[in-house]
């Protein structure tokens, strides 16, 4: 194949004058496994290329292609072709505006090849599985679940001059825990950057202390309940507020955050910010948008990201924008970043300590299927999934079935009551394309809506 870098340099070399191109080429190398009981149901380790390309003319319009396997330089060629085509077709795009200026020096690790994730990466990980499926098949409960170690080198280069190489790892386990004596089942995950940070250990111990804690079943009435979100609750809940501040509706009066800005959300100092070096759940430290939406813009592509605050001690405090809408407003550019994370006063406890601390509430493990019902108020529909447990004067006491809740991730800002540790937690809810890495701590909420019984 053409190398990464050269792509970029052909598709720039193929622009039109007066047109602005932005070549966006994505390097993945993934390992994958599955399994059920000691036994392996699928694995794999696939290499594959991606390539997007933008063209905004001096018109203000867009349009993007992407192709993705081992294109020729004709296809290449093409690729910027068709774009421009695209382009001249579409109306001026709202987010349209000059590419991104080269104001800092090519990545120096431009012309290296893409990083690649050993295919073996994840063969320590297997041999701890099956040998814990076959401990867990002597007790009658079956393990399953999905691993998976990824490298992902992204080259982003435009006609200003821009050449960025960002290279991103992650490795990711999710485990799942079956009694069917008990009728119950639980849920843990980790994502790191390196599968020998994966604790398997950990996560196994804390499943099964969940399905011990399940001999015992009663239901959940509907109404309000105080209930602890473990952090990875808190990531698909806070993951669906972050996809619904963009700027560009709220001003348009669309959406949940219209005239909100600067307004309180919480009565605790919450933050929720986002900083592409942040330890644990470092990202991209530059703009890479592979297509405009609401709150994106190709043009914006390459733009330095920097820590931002989204919410500042419990005040809304900026919302997405590009650099369009952003200068329409008269307010700093603040682009959307790759991962989020909430914060809460120092002193912050674990999820095993604010259960210590409950005198009746449920504790979830896992929400499913979010869906939104009512965008004006960012009202979602939802299930727990894989255990929830009641909690009477500081213990577990009980398993409860999963029900189905109502709950607007902004207005169940105002009744956290408490906020524990942050931590690392990925949602269990993935977007596997622009996959927002996320930091959470548990939180204890006052008044959670419980609709029914999931089933």
């Amino acid at each position: 194949m053409i190398p990464a870098h050269e792509v970029v340099e052909r598709a720039l070399a193929a622009a039109s004058r007066g047109d602005g191109v932005v070549v966006v080429v994505d390097e993945t190398a993934r390992s994958h496994l599955r399994w059920s009981g000691d036994a392996a149901t699928s694995a794999g380790h696939v290499l594959d290329r991606r390539v997007h390309v933008a063209v905004v003319t001096a018109g203000g319009t867009a349009g993007v292609v992407s192709a993705s396997g081992a294109l020729d330089v004709t296809a290449v060629r093409g690729l910027v072709a068709d774009a421009a085509a695209a382009a001249r077709r579409s109306g001026a795009e709202a987010g349209a505006a000059p590419l991104v200026a080269a104001d800092r020096p090519p990545s120096p690790d431009w012309h290296d090849p893409p990083v690649v994730a050993p295919p073996g990466a994840l063969g320590r990980l297997a041999a701890e599985v099956a040998t814990a499926a076959r401990r867990a098949a002597a007790r009658g409960r079956v393990l399953h679940g999905y691993a998976e170690h990824e490298v992902r080198t992204t080259l982003l280069g435009t006609t200003t001059g821009l050449r960025l190489r960002h290279v991103r790892p992650t490795a990711l386990v999710d485990l799942t825990g079956r009694d069917d004596r008990l009728g119950a089942s639980s849920w843990a995950s980790a994502e790191v950057d390196d599968p020998a940070g994966l604790d398997l250990a950990g996560l196994l111990a804390d499943v099964d202390r969940r399905l011990d804690l399940s001999a015992r079943r009663v239901r959940a009435r509907p109404g309000r309940h105080e209930v602890l979100l473990p952090p990875s609750c808190a990531a698909d809940l806070m993951r669906h507020l972050y996809q619904a501040a963009g700027a560009r509706d709220a001003h348009a009066g669309r959406g949940a955050f219209g005239g909100k800005l600067g307004t309180r959300l919480s009565g605790l100092p919450l933050t929720l910010r986002s900083d592409p070096v942040e330890p644990g759940v470092a990202c991209e430290p530059f703009v890479v948008a592979r297509a405009s939406g609401a709150d994106t813009a190709v043009s914006d592509n390459g733009l330095a990201l920097r820590p931002t605050s989204w919410i500042s001690d419990g005040v809304l405090t900026a919302l997405v924008h590009t650099r369009a809408s952003a200068d329409r407003a008269g307010v700093a550019v603040t682009p959307r970043v790759g991962n989020l994370v909430l914060d809460g006063p120092p002193g912050g406890r674990s999820t095993t300590e604010l259960v210590e601390s409950t005198a009746d509430g449920l504790l979830l493990t896992s929400l499913w299927y979010l869906r939104e019902v009512d965008p004006r108020t960012l009202r979602l529909t939802g299930l727990t999934r894989d255990g929830v447990h009641l909690v009477r004067d500081g213990e577990v006491v009980a398993a409860v079935d999963d029900f189905r809740f109502d709950e607007s991730p902004l207005h169940l800002l105002d009744r956290v009551t408490e906020v524990g540790r942050t931590t690392p937690a990925p949602a269990r809810e993935r977007d596997d394309e622009e996959r927002t890495r996320t930091a959470m701590p548990p939180l204890r909420v006052a008044d959670f809506a419980v609709a029914g019984p999931a089933a």
